[in-house]
């Protein structure tokens, strides 16, 4: 009975340092020298007003690469002053006949932004592999739930550039492509998984340099 009359009294000061935490932290800009933890990047000592800045979205990314597509991130890593905020950013610019293939950011939700061009854009439910697509044009948006496969194309005769928001600092990706094909998983094993034969699994393998 003094066991079960303690409890209530060991979670209130288990949750008090983190409830005053909430509300009397501002902020939490990474150290990054320190390295990331589960619970987020530990706090910088002392920061100033370029900790909250960042001008790397400002240029072009290189589109010349197999998918003639750049992704320029301003996650916590470029970004330390978006560290706990539950928020981060990136561009992407997609060259004429571009695509930024099927992907997924398994930590955050993205809202897209067109500021050039004209693309597709679609999203896959998990339920239904229902396709949600629309073209967007500048000045559109479109919202991708976290954690599903979703991708984009250029349709126009100019490049088209993006602005994004993710709803986490950090919000991964994974690349559908690269994750089946840009690795060691046994060309053997990969018909199993993918119904291509093998030299289809060559063919695919040798443009994303997997290993056999």
């Amino acid at each position: 009975m003094a066991n079960a009359m303690l409890l209530p009294v060991i979670l209130s000061f288990l949750v008090l340092p983190f409830s005053a935490m909430a509300l009397t932290q501002d902020f939490c800009v990474a150290d990054l020298p320190r390295g990331d933890t589960p619970a987020g990047y530990p706090c910088k000592e002392h920061v100033s007003a370029d900790d909250f800045y960042y001008s790397g979205l400002a240029a072009p990314g290189n589109t010349n690469n197999i998918f003639r597509t750049a992704i320029t991130p301003a996650s916590v890593s470029q970004f330390p002053g978006v560290n706990g905020l539950g928020i981060s950013a990136a561009r992407v610019d997609i060259a004429v006949g571009g695509v930024a293939p099927l992907h997924t950011h398994p930590a955050a939700t993205e809202l897209i932004f067109v500021t050039q061009g004209t693309i597709v854009a679609a999203f896959i439910s998990s339920d239904s592999n229902t396709v949600y697509t629309k073209t967007l044009y500048k000045g559109d948006i479109m919202v991708f739930p976290q954690g599903l496969l979703h991708y984009q194309y250029n349709i126009g005769v100019t490049p088209a550039v993006l602005l994004v928001a993710f709803s986490g600092p950090n919000p991964g990706l994974q690349i559908t492509l690269l994750a089946l094909f840009a690795n060691n998983i046994p060309s053997d094993v990969l018909p199993k998984l993918t119904f291509l034969d093998a030299v289809q699994i060559m063919k695919y393998k040798s443009m994303l340099n997997g290993t056999a």
